[in-house]
């Protein structure tokens, strides 16, 4: 007996189609995928040393790995979903789901270094679209006031993963080896193929979308200016996340053990902000983004001053990772300004954080290697959160702009 077909409405539409249960399962496999990535992405940090032991490497080149990834991320999310915008979400999502699960069993089995750093590209390359993809899945199967909180359930994966997977993965890892934590991160993959296959219905191919269709998100401004708040303004949280270790034993003067209870932290801050700033944004999308902003810099700021001293160094953590709230809620500003061009638009929303992640690290590693110290990457954060409120700004001025001067045109 053959499958029932979900119409592609169902998926684009914005209306519910399908049963709380249904639709309650399928954000469940989309956000088991969203762990896996997680997972995959930042445990590797935690296992650098191993790797470089290994295959007989420094640690400073080990960390290539990383960058290989994140540079898969960056292409990988325009290419795919230009290339991927006529096939079914369902088809697609599972592909993208088995080359990350492919990469990363691959990634275990890698007998030199310069193999293991293609594997990496590989399976960073479904990441972007794999994320965009489910975004606009999940936002389609609940009414429009609660967008952003399906994607939120579904990037809540990515969150856990950071509190629990990471720590989880690093530690097996050094336990048995490092090749461990990918074949455990390539299970996952596969686990989440068999439940997208199980629990998400078959849906239509898209009419009337093709590569130029998609392409054409690159000519809306607002969908430039959305990526620019990503990239720009939210470079200090990965600034913070990169040199969390020496910020933890070098100036707050704790132990190493402390390294993963404030990565912990970080984590559980993350959370707090999906779950919650998803809710907010879904009554107000652009004010959470603009206040969030705000705060943010003034966290870190705080940071920079305060970060000598345990407790409000903890506390500086927790509130930098509730500035996760931006994610669900840029995801869900893309998918209103991109019009036709939905795939790409969501896709290119995890390039756009990879480079606030390449651009933070760098900009803080500039700051300490100036001499002025682990603390200052909280300054650098703070400047970036300025240069993305500036870009938010101008993206609500041109807006209002954009709107005053359709309400002056005659009606023909």
């Amino acid at each position: 007996m053959s499958e029932p077909a979900l119409p592609h409405a169902a998926l684009s539409s914005g209306q519910p189609s399908l049963s709380p249960l249904t639709v309650s399962l399928i954000i469940l496999a989309l956000a088991v995928g969203s762990f896996g990535i997680g997972t995959g992405e930042f445990a590797i940090m935690g296992l650098l040393p191993d790797v470089a032991r290994t295959f007989g490497v420094t640690t400073a080149e080990a960390g290539y790995v990383i960058s290989a990834y994140a540079f898969g991320v960056v292409v990988g999310a325009p290419v795919i979903a230009v290339t991927g915008a006529r096939f079914r979400r369902r088809d697609l999502l599972v592909v993208l789901m088995a080359v990350f699960a492919l990469g990363n069993l691959a990634s275990a089995m890698a007998p030199t270094f310069e193999s293991f750093i293609l594997m990496r590209f590989v399976s960073g390359l479904p990441h972007g679209a794999y994320f965009g993809v489910a975004a606009l899945v999940a936002a389609a199967m609940v009414p429009a006031n609660r967008r952003t909180q399906a994607v939120g359930k579904v990037m809540l994966g990515l969150t856990v993963a950071t509190l629990i997977g990471t720590p989880l993965a690093a530690f097996f890892g050094q336990v048995f080896d490092w090749q461990v934590m990918f074949v455990g991160v390539g299970v996952t993959g596969l686990l989440t193929v068999c439940l997208i296959a199980i629990f998400l219905p078959r849906d239509k191919a898209p009419k009337g979308i093709n590569a130029l269709t998609e392409l054409g998100a690159l000519k809306r401004k607002q969908v430039w200016l959305t990526l620019g708040i990503a990239a720009t303004g939210f470079c200090g949280m990965f600034a913070v996340f990169s040199y969390i270790a020496p910020i933890v034993t070098e100036v707050a003067g704790l132990g190493p053990s402390m390294v993963p209870v404030m990565m912990a932290i970080f984590g559980c801050g993350m959370i707090v902000g999906n779950v919650f700033g998803a809710k907010l944004a879904d009554l107000s999308l652009m004010r959470t983004i603009g206040w969030s902003l705000v705060l943010y810099f003034g966290v870190l700021v705080a940071l920079s001053l305060t970060a000598q001293d345990p407790v409000l160094l903890g506390l500086c953590c927790f509130l930098i990772g509730c500035s996760f709230v931006v994610g669900p809620a840029l995801q869900t500003r893309l998918m209103d300004v991109a019009g036709n061009a939905q795939t790409l638009a969501a896709a290119l929303n995890h390039s756009a954080f990879n480079v606030a992640n390449a651009l933070g690290a760098l900009f803080g590693g500039l700051s300490i290697s100036a001499g002025y110290g682990y603390a200052s990457v909280g300054f650098v954060g703070a400047a970036t959160a300025v240069v993305g409120l500036g870009v938010f700004l101008l993206s609500l001025t041109l807006e209002r702009l954009d709107r005053e001067e359709a309400c002056a045109c005659p009606a023909e």
